[in-house]
């Protein structure tokens, strides 16, 4: 076999990765949402000797609702903290819980999705009248139900896999109670992929179901789940963003919810400090709106079909 044979696959590979890049860069939108998301991933990631540990009412400069300058970029709240120092704490907090979220709703909706449509019969009936439930009911509504229960039963204290009971709480209720449309999209994919030759010759080969799931319909299904993996994130930003506003969060943990809360509960907009409501609020506004521009563009991108569409 020759050396370009043997690369072959190789090229194919980089061909296909430079088409698929080249379309999604070719989208506005998808080029405005991967900067902004750029822009908050290396704010995230901003080592503490630059912004400095997450500052308390003790450590505070003692400039009481003072607004943006040289030495507070963002202006301090009501007992003198640096609101860019909080911003940033809470960049890491909001991420990381809309991320781990996303991870466990993708799971879920893709696993039951697979199974629906896979196998089909009482088991595809059974699948989908959960998955209505779900899908019928606001995820926000049955995180805040589902929530301050599980914290009364489980308590605040102590830490759990290195999260706050709170976080790992939050996290897993909006993963547990997002994954509803997933399941949905997933489903309709597999009853197509199902019938396909392929699928039949990996049975009659003597594969298993679940071979065949993992290895044949799986792979096919990624695109799907990238796309509207995008489009969770956005909405796990706000059901944590709201559960955060409600106190159902951290309340140690500067999370771009509880910064709300905390302007909210100063009075920041009779008192005219705009820039402590105006900085969270504009931080889980483009945040998810760049998730939701990078998804549209990943869904452009995978489906011919839509590109053709004027």
């Amino acid at each position: 076999m020759s050396e370009s044979t043997i690369q072959l696959p190789s090229r194919i590979r980089t061909r296909a990765i430079q088409g698929f890049l080249r379309h999604l860069l070719g989208y506005r939108g998808a080029q405005l949402g991967l900067f902004c998301l750029a822009l908050f991933l290396v704010m995230a990631a901003l080592p503490d000797p630059l912004v400095g540990p997450l500052e308390t009412a003790a450590t505070a400069s003692g400039d009481f609702l003072s607004p943006p300058q040289t030495q507070h970029l963002l202006g301090t709240d009501e007992v003198g903290r640096d609101v860019f120092n909080m911003v940033v704490h809470g960049a890491r907090i909001s991420l990381t819980i809309a991320l781990l979220a996303t991870v466990i709703s993708l799971l879920v909706g893709s696993a039951v999705g697979m199974i629906s449509g896979y196998f089909g019969g009482w088991v595809d009936v059974c699948l989908m009248r959960l998955t209505d439930f779900f899908f019928v009911v606001p995820s926000f509504v049955l995180a805040l139900v589902i929530t301050p229960v599980v914290l009364e039963v489980i308590g605040r204290g102590g830490e759990i896999l290195g999260f706050h009971p709170s976080i790992l709480i939050v996290i897993v209720v909006i993963g547990m109670t997002s994954w509803a449309f997933i399941a949905r999209i997933i489903r309709s994919q597999t009853l197509s992929l199902r019938e396909r030759t392929f699928v039949d010759r990996a049975r009659v080969a003597g594969s298993s179901d679940l071979g065949i799931m993992m290895r044949h319909i799986l792979p096919n299904l990624v695109p799907q789940i990238a796309a509207n993996g995008a489009l969770v994130v956005a909405n796990a930003i706000y059901v944590e963003t709201s559960l955060s506003f409600l106190g159902l969060g951290d309340p140690l943990q500067a999370s771009w919810g509880t910064l709300l809360s905390l302007a909210q509960r100063a009075g920041a907009a009779s008192a005219g400090a705009w820039w402590y409501l105006a900085a969270p609020g504009l931080c889980v506004l483009l945040v998810a709106l760049s998730f939701v521009l990078v998804g549209n563009a990943l869904d452009d991108t995978f489906n011919p079909r839509r590109r053709a569409i004027p």
